[in-house]
């Protein structure tokens, strides 16, 4: 199956499972009455939403690139987990309200072993989505399965807590638990929209990502010839599943067009091999100095004027070195 597709029925599967969810849980509050309840039943209409919402994303970010759209469609992923990340915020914070009212006016809770029950077994189910989610966003670069999975999973740890909170309202009795349960649990629910959306506006920003970066750098130490002399500039963009990179490779200055274009095809295929196949890298090859023969194995050179002495080692501060910096 398509890989764009196989996404897709992934998250269709995730929204039929939380929508049987989401009415299983405010069955649950309408049989007792808890507050406590009701803040996991709110979390899950936020799932609902969330999970139609990337379903949508998906289905957009799979579109090819067009004239208008050169890069492709892969942000549309990132808005779609951004919109996440401000509806769980907005959630929490209905939770929140909700549980002050409910502290000063509480109600009476009735068969409460029974929602404890349908609230545990509801966890169980949002845990193992989460991490089918995050399986497949990772294996197949999807930022929004990501999210949606943390989300997911994060709704899990909460309704352990709410559990455990309930059991002590069951044995207890005493009414404030199920309030500061929703208190709890709703600025948890915060802090995790808050965590989706910083995520995602560094995204949107094309901030740095260090992760892959080193793992460029270890892919090119690792498949290193030896005329590639150094690699630097370099600049890594994702757009959804693809991949975009742009760096300079600095060669024997001797070098043709023919023999430029085949040490950047090699370059290429390295990172391919390390990275993903959902990659497009641009290389602007630049000539060797003086100054870099000391690091360079090229035994047959004629111009050396300083003996080789060791490789210069492929890391993350000097990949992203500019010439600028480099005073080249």
């Amino acid at each position: 199956m398509d890989e764009n597709l196989l996404k897709q029925k992934i998250q269709r599967w995730i929204v039929s499972v939380s929508v049987l969810i989401l009415v299983g849980k405010f069955i649950a509050f309408y049989i007792t009455n808890s507050v406590g309840i009701l803040t996991d039943a709110m979390e899950s209409i936020v799932n609902v939403v969330a999970g139609f919402i990337s379903l949508y994303s998906i289905h957009w970010a799979s579109r090819p690139k067009d004239k208008e759209h050169p890069f492709g469609h892969g942000k549309m992923e990132l808005i779609s987990a951004s919109i996440e990340g401000l509806l769980i915020s907005i959630a929490g914070g209905l939770i929140i309200y909700e549980g002050i009212q409910r502290l000063f006016s509480p109600a009476e809770i009735e068969k409460l072993d029974l929602g404890i029950w349908v609230i545990a077994i509801a966890g169980l189910m949002n845990y193992l989505m989460g991490w089918y989610s995050i399986r497949m966003g990772k294996k197949y670069q999807s930022m929004a399965l990501i999210a949606g999975g943390k989300h997911l999973q994060s709704d899990t740890y909460s309704t352990i807590g709410l559990v455990v909170g309930l059991l002590l309202l069951y044995y207890t009795g005493i009414t404030w638990i199920d309030s500061a349960l929703a208190l709890v649990f709703g600025g948890i629910i915060i802090l995790t929209g808050i965590s989706i959306l910083r995520k995602t506006i560094a995204n949107l920003l094309d901030k740095a990502d260090d992760e892959v970066l080193n793992s460029m750098a270890q892919s090119i130490n690792e498949h290193r010839q030896p005329d590639w002399i150094d690699v630097h500039n370099t600049k890594a963009i994702k757009y959804g599943s693809f991949l975009y990179i742009d760096c300079d490779l600095t060669l024997p200055w001797y070098y043709n067009i023919i023999e430029s274009h085949q040490a950047c095809e090699n370059l290429k295929t390295a990172l391919v091999s390390n990275l993903s196949d959902k990659i497009q890298i641009s290389i602007h090859s630049d000539p060797c100095m003086m100054k870099h023969c000391e690091h360079c194995e090229m035994s047959d050179c004629t111009s050396r004027i300083t003996p080789f002495e060791a490789l210069e080692s492929i890391t993350l501060s000097n990949i992203i070195e500019s010439d600028e910096e480099r005073n080249e």
